[in-house]
């Protein structure tokens, strides 16, 4: 009897998270020279019989990804270059890698045949091997490329007019480093050796989560093999505050793309994109604080002064003019008119 898979837990196999709320990261430091590799096609099987199809138990024949699209999303720091983050390769010429080039900057080069050289998207005004985490969102369909890096808007890339659509023959991905028996691109060659040094974390190709397939025993640990130690860490990348969204909601679902008019965070068309709310909530909180402060401190300023103004100061009923008086006396009758009468009623009353 065949039993469904409740869709929570089917939610959490599909994911690169880990948790009651799938919302924690699952990653691992790699040494030099370590490397993970997993294999598309179910041990036992060979190419022929999968039909060139991406495996990914327990997904479902009717569901399986297209060979037109993929989605990328992992986050990784370092602070070697060059060195290759991520490789699909395949059993004929086509292939996908995400690399860091000897400069720091990032590349990602497709190869999906049709063209004599790769396509080759280069990051060149940011250092990705600065140590810090950096989180790599890569969406395609067909020969439209949305690259997300970090907080910074996405931006569309196109294929050329001459390039195919389809991913042939997918055989493995693999991660830190590329051990294939077959000819690899000679900019992979290169950058190839001594590997990848660093952190991966929340790796996930399609619906294929590599790295928590060889971190948690899943129905997908089969398909991996890791060459060295993997150390379990979430790299310093911020954590994920909601679990993933649904298809229906999120805006980088490939569904969306089926439209020429896909509403992407980036639209080329506009030429502008849309900036981050959370940035903009952060500068009106940052300036309501700013405003808070500067009003608490022109307030203490004037209650020093005016404590400093008055202190050891003391009111007396001295008459006034008593510094320029030639007497006393003469101080009190300039400041009391009626003192002079006073003196002369003593007067007559002596007389009399």
């Amino acid at each position: 009897m065949h039993r469904e898979i409740p869709w929570v837990l089917l939610r959490l196999l599909h994911t690169a998270y880990d948790g009651p709320f799938c919302n924690k990261d699952v990653g691992a430091f790699f040494e030099e020279g370590m490397w993970l590799r997993y294999n598309f096609q179910a041990p036992g099987v060979n190419a022929k019989e999968s039909g060139g199809r991406w495996e990914n138990s327990p997904e479902p024949p009717s569901t399986a990804p297209d060979l037109a699209r993929e989605e990328i999303h992992f986050s990784f720091s370092t602070t070697k270059a060059p060195c290759i983050l991520l490789y699909v390769s395949s059993l004929t010429t086509d292939f996908l890698a995400v690399l860091v080039k000897p400069t720091g900057s990032l590349q990602i080069r497709y190869n999906l045949g049709g063209t004599r050289e790769p396509y080759n998207i280069d990051v060149e005004h940011r250092n990705m091997a600065n140590g810090q985490p950096h989180s790599v969102n890569i969406t395609r369909h067909e020969k439209t490329i949305i690259l997300k890096l970090d907080h910074y808007p996405s931006v569309s890339y196109h294929l050329p007019s001459s390039s195919d659509t389809l991913f042939n023959s997918p055989k493995s991905l693999f991660l830190g480093k590329v051990i294939e028996t077959g000819k690899i691109d000679q900019e992979i060659h290169k950058y190839n050796t001594p590997g990848f040094t660093g952190c991966l974390s929340r790796v996930q190709f399609n619906q294929i989560a590599p790295l928590k397939a060889a971190l948690r025993q899943t129905n997908a640990s089969a398909h991996v093999h890791v060459q060295g130690e993997l150390v379990e860490s979430n790299c310093g990348a911020s954590p994920l505050t909601l679990s993933p969204m649904s298809s229906a909601t999120d805006p980088w679902h490939l569904d969306h793309l089926d439209s020429a008019s896909a509403d992407f965070p980036y639209n080329p068309g506009q030429g502008q994109a849309i900036r981050n709310g959370v940035n903009r909530n952060s500068a009106i909180i940052g300036g309501v604080i700013a405003v808070v402060i500067f009003t608490i401190l022109c307030t203490l300023v004037f209650l020093i002064r005016y404590m400093f103004r008055h202190k050891g100061t003391y009111h007396t009923n001295e008459a006034k003019g008593a510094e320029s008086a030639e007497s006393a006396d003469a101080a009190i009758m300039n400041n009391d008119p009626n003192f002079t009468e006073t003196i002369d009623e003593s007067k007559k009353e002596w007389l009399i």
